[in-house]
C-alpha cells in the first residue's frame, strides 16, 4: 500500500506544477493590470506605472516565463507575490484560506456521509414510496443552483428574524462581531454562522451522492458474493454492512475526489451571499481589479485542496480495495 500511494504522491505533485504553470499563464495573458492603473483619476504618469507593474512583477511587456520564473522563486521562500494595492498577498491568503476551508470541509464531509447513507438507504427500499420521495428531492436539489439554495436559506432565516422579533438563525458573517465570552460561546458562534452557507452546500453533494451511491448500492445487492455472505449465517443487515456497503462506496472515494472543485465553485456564491470574506469572494474581486498575483495563489489553493482530496481518495480506495494494495 505505501508503495502504491508513493507513486500516487509523486503523481499529484507533477500534476501540481502542472496546473499552477497553466494558472499562471492563463491569468498572466488574459488579465491586463495595465488597465487598473489606466483607470485612477489622476491618472498617473506612463513612467509610473511602467515602475509600479514592473515592480509587482506586473508588467505584460516581460515574458510570461521570466514573470512565472521570479513569481516560483519567490514561491519556494513561502512569498505569494504582492497584490495590484501592492500588499503582500500572503497577507489576504492567510486571513481568508481559514474562512474557505472550514465551509468547503465540512459543506463537503456533510454532503458526502448524507449522500452515501441516503442512497444505500434508498436502493434497499427500491421503488418504495421512500425511495421514489427520495429521487424527486434528489433531482430537484440536482436541477437548482447553489445560489438559488443559499437565497432561499438566508430568505428564510430574515423571515424568522421578523416573525420571532429576533435573528433565530445567523445569516450574514462568519462570526458576531465583539462577541465576548469563552471557547464555548465562540465555538457556538462560529457553529450557528456556519449552519446555513454549509447546508446550502451540502445539499448539492447529499443530491449527486445519493444518486450515484443508490446505483452501486442496487449493483451489489444482486451479488453472489452477498448471497454467499447470507448462506453462511450471516443476517441480510449485517452482509450488507460488512460486505455490500463497503463494495458499494468504493467509487465514491473518487469521486468525492473531484467534487471539492464544484464546491469551491458553490463556495464563491455562497460566500458572497452570506457575507463570507473567503478564497470565493476574493477570487471575484481579484479578477475586477486585474490583480494576477492574488488570482494565481487562490488557483494555487485550489489545486491543493483537489489534489490533496484526490490523494486522500486514493487513500480510502486503497482501504477499502485490497486489489489496490496488491
Amino acid at each position: 500500500m505505501l508503495r502504491y500511494l508513493t507513486k500516487r504522491l509523486g503523481y499529484y505533485a507533477a500534476l501540481l506544477i502542472a496546473a499552477v504553470f497553466l494558472a499562471y499563464a492563463i491569468s498572466a495573458s488574459a488579465l491586463q493590470p495595465r488597465t487598473y492603473f489606466d483607470a485612477k483619476v489622476p491618472r498617473p504618469s506612463a513612467e509610473s506605472v511602467e515602475h509600479q507593474l514592473t515592480s509587482l512583477n506586473l508588467n505584460d511587456r516581460t515574458p510570461v516565463l521570466v514573470r512565472f520564473g521570479h513569481w516560483t522563486g519567490g514561491l519556494l521562500h513561502g512569498d505569494l507575490g504582492r497584490t495590484i494595492h501592492d500588499t503582500p498577498v500572503s497577507d489576504d491568503f492567510g486571513r481568508r484560506v481559514w474562512v474557505s476551508l472550514r465551509l468547503m470541509l465540512l459543506g463537503s464531509l456533510l454532503g458526502m456521509l448524507l449522500g452515501v447513507a441516503a442512497g444505500a438507504w434508498s436502493a434497499v427500499r427500491q421503488y418504495r414510496i421512500s425511495d421514489r420521495l427520495l429521487t424527486v428531492l434528489s433531482f430537484v436539489l440536482l436541477s437548482t443552483p447553489v445560489f438559488l439554495v443559499a437565497l432561499f436559506l438566508k430568505n428564510g432565516a430574515i423571515a424568522a428574524k421578523d416573525a420571532a422579533g429576533h435573528e433565530v438563525v445567523p445569516f450574514t458573517g462568519y462570526e458576531t462581531p465583539g462577541l465576548t465570552g469563552g471557547l464555548g460561546a465562540h465555538l457556538a458562534d462560529w457553529a450557528l454562522h456556519l449552519l446555513l452557507p454549509t447546508v446550502s452546500l451540502a445539499l448539492g453533494g447529499l443530491a449527486t451522492y445519493s444518486r450515484y451511491q443508490r446505483g452501486t448500492m442496487l449493483d451489489v445487492l444482486g451479488s453472489d458474493y452477498l448471497r454467499t455472505a447470507e448462506a453462511k449465517g450471516l443476517t441480510r443487515r449485517r452482509a450488507l454492512l460488512k460486505h455490500g456497503l463497503r463494495t458499494a462506496v468504493i467509487p465514491m472515494s473518487t469521486m468525492f475526489a473531484y467534487s471539492f472543485l464544484g464546491i469551491f465553485t458553490g463556495a464563491i456564491f455562497t460566500e458572497t451571499i452570506f457575507g463570507w470574506h473567503g478564497m470565493g469572494e476574493w477570487l471575484i474581486q481579484s479578477i475586477n481589479e486585474q490583480d494576477v498575483n492574488s488570482v494565481v495563489a487562490i488557483n494555487l489553493f485550489t489545486a491543493v485542496v483537489v489534489l490533496a482530496s484526490g490523494f486522500l481518495a486514493d487513500t480510502l480506495h486503497a482501504a477499502l480495495d485490497p486489489r489496490v494494495r496488491s
